[in-house]
């Protein structure tokens, strides 16, 4: 079975760098934001909010895993080439490499130009913290950090889960990955109620983001660096992030680009002031979106490499059984 998930998930890399994310086409994880969204209004309020927190969270996973195991039963149930091939539809749903490319081309393509107006606007769609007086490199810092730290939660922890556990396991994940996007901050009003969303993102993505981190530094030279002076930057850096993942990405770019990332960002006016990671051996440029997406572009394979020798080695492992 792992062979068909190998499989699955290979022509899930295919789809989702051809079809990508199409905004008008249904989609699951869409679906699941509007379960959550209605979930969180109906049952966030009064007491005992981290045990309906963990409700909602219960019920997604339900829901989601649920209905994907229905249609993979099913479809190899009529025939192997039709399970693969649902798995891989729904895997491609999961994963999101070409619009996290796409938006990060759309912040680089305004700079190409010298439109810092429309970069600061493209920004804004893909982070949380306020763009509007950015000047260009706090704006590259942005996008890159969006790739660095997203291409785990986004790509590769998605597909690890899917090894696992086929396509009900890699929606699962991307259920609890959106739980946690919507409801886990730490703030007065989810701090009890996404509790549990948070903690199991946290558990989630512990293993895909430190491999993930590793199939950066092995696929990519490092641009100012040794490759042992970028991993030492990276054990250096990545505990300083407050996501106990985050930084394994953030730190492997900056070390691998000569960058410094992290440091002071401003929400709704607040200063908050973000570890940094990486040393600043040169100034970020809109070319550091380009070369992210470079480094995404290569550790995708090199990432679905070690999967394959994972479950050949896993399956050799049961036949000796």
């Amino acid at each position: 079975m792992i062979i068909f998930h190998l499989a699955a998930i290979t022509l899930a890399v295919v789809i989702d760098s051809i079809v990508g994310d199409p905004p008008n086409l249904p989609h699951p994880v869409r679906w699941m934001g509007s379960l959550i969204y209605s979930l969180e209004k109906s049952i966030n309020k009064g007491s005992f909010r981290k045990v309906k927190g963990t409700v909602m969270l219960a019920i997604v996973l339900l829901v989601t895993g649920g209905a994907s195991f229905l249609a993979v039963h099913f479809a190899y149930l009529l025939h192997p080439a039709a399970g693969i091939l649902v798995e891989a539809v729904l895997i491609s749903t999961a994963i999101a490499q070409k619009s996290l490319k796409e938006a990060a081309l759309s912040v680089y393509a305004p700079l190409e130009k010298g439109n810092i107006e429309e970069a600061r606007l493209k920004l804004s769609y893909i982070v949380g913290r306020d763009t509007d007086r950015l000047d260009e490199p706090e704006i590259v810092r942005g996008a890159v950090e969006t790739v660095a730290e997203n291409t785990s939660d986004g790509i590769t922890a998605p597909l690890f889960w899917a090894l696992i556990g086929g396509a009900p396991l890699a929606l699962m994940y991307r259920g609890i990955n959106t739980c946690d996007s919507i409801v886990g901050y730490r703030n007065e009003k989810f701090r009890d109620f996404g509790w549990a969303s948070a903690r199991l993102d946290d558990a989630a993505n512990w293993i895909p983001s430190r491999l993930t981190s590793l199939c950066m530094l092995a696929g990519s030279r490092p641009s100012h660096v040794s490759t042992s002076k970028a991993w030492g930057i990276v054990r250096r850096d990545a505990k300083k992030h407050p996501s106990p993942n985050s930084g394994w990405g953030e730190a492997a770019v900056a070390a691998l680009l000569g960058v410094q990332l992290g440091g002071i960002n401003y929400y709704k006016g607040v200063e908050s002031n973000r570890a940094t990671m990486g040393d600043p051996l040169v100034q970020l440029e809109k070319k550091h979106i380009v070369k992210a997406n470079r480094i995404v572009t290569v550790t995708v394979p090199i990432f679905l490499f070690l999967l394959w020798l994972g479950g050949v080695l896993i399956e050799m492992a049961a036949a000796w059984v």
